[in-house]
């Protein structure tokens, strides 16, 4: 087997003989230094992408549909879960609006006041000269900070009509307790408090009590909630009722021909407990009614004329 070498350097070619074993060696080194060269080219254009495979490729997509499915799958879990909080947090603000609407109900009541001037079953009326903003909208964090600043708002309303609603109640305990106008539904005033001339000795005699005269059996009522402390004969007085107002406050209705209440029994103002009479030391069917505060009588005119 001949080998001609050409160079171009020195511009000849040379010959080589070979016998037939070199030769096949040759063959050999070139056949696999050709497959080695394919082979690698083929590793290298592999892990380089030149060479596609279709069904890599489709797994591929499909890995990446996957990993997009799921994360669109937590984006509306979790959108789900901010959707949930935010129906519960407008739950419990409308919660809050009901009790408070009932709470101005009750104190418009309460305070007397006009239903035309707090109508708490409709909402209030707003306006102003601002211009909407085109293209404005409200982002998620800034709607949370609108609703948690509101549901401050509701709380501290809240708070305020509470306090309100415990200053009326306090109000109209006290007009309810404290001694306040006729203890009889008819008659006339026929003695005031203060000296006078005893109707029996003529002398001159401190009277501690208002007199009011008034028909036989008419009904004696209370001129303020309490519980009643005494109710029988006492000396001088006849048939009494006493009733403890609190703070201090006793009123004592005298002379009655009949008691309607007992020790114990819980009154409100307005309730009947006697009937007018002229027991005891009396000279005619009147009421004798006395105030005392701290336990010391004191004018019941006061209290009379308060309405």
């Amino acid at each position: 087997m001949n080998v001609i070498v050409y160079s171009k350097r020195l511009g000849r070619a040379r010959q080589f003989e070979l016998d037939r074993p070199a030769a096949l060696t040759v063959t050999i080194a070139s056949v696999v230094f050709v497959l080695a060269g394919v082979l690698f080219a083929g590793i290298y254009l592999g892990r380089s992408g030149l060479l596609f495979d279709p069904l890599a490729h489709t797994r591929e997509l499909s890995r990446k549909l996957e990993e997009q499915g799921e994360q669109v799958a937590a984006a509306r879990r979790e959108l789900d879960e901010r959707l949930d909080a935010l129906a519960s947090r407008v739950g419990q603000m409308n919660a809050h609006v009901i009790r408070l609407d009932a709470l101005g109900r009750r104190l418009t009541e309460m305070a007397k006041l006009d239903k035309g001037e707090f109508n708490f079953d409709s909402a209030p009326a707003l306006g102003g000269p601002e211009g909407l903003v085109q293209g404005a909208a409200v982002a998620g964090a800034e709607l949370t900070a609108m609703l948690d600043d509101l549901a401050a708002q509701i709380r501290d309303r809240e708070r305020q009509l509470s306090v309100l609603e415990s200053l009326i109640s306090t109000r109209n305990l006290n007009k309810q307790i404290v001694p306040g106008g006729r203890p009889v539904m008819q008659g006339w005033i026929s003695s005031y408090f203060g000296k006078r001339a005893d109707p029996f000795t003529g002398r001159t005699a401190w009277h501690t009590g208002v007199d009011f005269a008034a028909p036989p059996g008419s009904q004696v009522v209370a001129v303020a909630s309490g519980v009643v402390t005494y109710s029988k004969d006492r000396f001088g007085y006849g048939k009494t009722v006493e009733i403890n107002h609190g703070n201090g406050y006793v009123t004592r209705y005298a002379h009655n021909a009949d008691l309607l209440v007992e020790v114990g029994d819980r009154v409100q103002k307005g309730d009947p407990i006697a009937l007018i009479g002229s027991t005891g030391r009396s000279t005619g069917p009147h009421l004798h009614f006395e105030v005392l505060r701290q336990g010391r009588p004191v004018d019941p005119m006061s209290f009379v004329r308060q309405r």
